[in-house]
């Protein structure tokens, strides 16, 4: 088990590396630059070759990524080209919207998938069961934007019991307010995250249960439900957890829309308007963050599995 974390830390290592050179390496494809974005329409030829050896753009890539990736190893994911603001700094800020939002929206989903995807195998084949396939089948249809103009409609601007968009300026200082400017955004992430859940989920426990011991440990007296409970769920997990490795990702893109959406201060909305002014320090570093967080929660989701499974561990070793 050692040697596996040991090999797979490495290879999360390795894939950061790459991560961070194709992103360098891609966004330097993209038409114009932050001294065109600083200077404006009216800035000429030389203003804009001033603004470029001040930012350093007049570099070589070479020289501009290994000057980047300096930093970021030290912990600096180093200033934004338009206004010389931490790029750290500014990203823990965005986070402290982000993070909640996501981890939030990622119990939720889990909190509902979970139960409902097991009731849904146990009631296989009957009103109950087939309903919530086809509720959940239904989620997975609606697109994550309309899901949240609805929820507004009904909530915010029919019922009046939510804030439509926004964040306090106190943030987290407001506790009771900036909660309630979640709530929203939370549900609209939750539900199509726990619909793909949800699925997944039914279809781990429905393998399990025509496995040859859930059938033996019915036969010694347990209930379906019981012996699912007792002996199933664990073997269910392991599938369950791979899927849930992906859908992290697919958790940080729907961020994105769902910021835009409910006007929030986060990752997402940072990330679009700095692609738009091309600011394209602040750029790597949140997209280095995100390709971060993914490969950390797919580390995680490896180490799980093993720790869960024994068949694995050997499989390891």
């Amino acid at each position: 088990m050692t040697v596996f974390v040991v090999r797979r830390l490495a290879l999360l290592v390795l894939a950061l590396f790459l991560a961070s050179l194709l992103a360098f390496a891609l966004l330097r494809l993209l038409p114009g630059d932050a001294a065109a974005a600083r200077g404006g329409i009216t800035a000429d030829p030389a203003q804009l070759r001033a603004i470029r050896h001040e930012l350093g753009l007049d570099r070589s890539l070479a020289e501009q990524y290994r000057s980047w990736l300096g930093g970021v190893l030290h912990g600096d994911l180093g200033r934004s080209q338009l206004n010389g603001t931490s790029v750290t700094a500014e990203l823990g800020e965005k986070l402290r919207v982000t993070g909640p939002l996501v981890l939030a929206a990622l119990a939720l989903a889990l909190a509902g998938a979970v139960p409902l995807g097991v009731l849904a195998a146990l009631r296989h084949r009957t009103r109950l069961g087939t309903g919530i396939s086809t509720v959940g089948q239904l989620g997975i249809a609606l697109p994550t934007l309309w899901v949240g103009l609805l929820l507004v409609t009904v909530f915010a601007v029919e019922a009046r019991l939510l804030p439509a968009q926004g964040f306090p300026v106190e943030g987290w200082s407001a506790p009771g307010e900036a909660a309630r400017s979640l709530v929203l955004p939370v549900v609209t992430l939750a539900l199509s995250e726990g619909a793909v859940l949800l699925r997944f989920v039914r279809s781990a426990a429905l393998d399990v249960l025509g496995r040859d011991f859930l059938r033996t440990a019915r036969a010694s007296g347990r209930t379906r439900a019981g012996a699912l409970w007792r002996h199933g769920l664990r073997n269910a997990a392991g599938p369950v957890l791979s899927v849930l490795g992906v859908q992290v990702a697919a958790l940080l893109v729907g961020a994105v829309v769902v910021e835009k959406v409910f006007a929030l201060p986060g990752v997402g909305s940072m990330l679009v308007a700095d692609v738009g002014n091309r600011d394209m320090v602040k750029v790597q570093g949140e997209v280095l963050v995100v390709v971060a967080v993914v490969l950390a929660v797919g580390f995680l989701v490896d180490v799980a599995q093993r720790l869960i499974d024994p068949r694995l561990r050997e499989t390891a070793s």
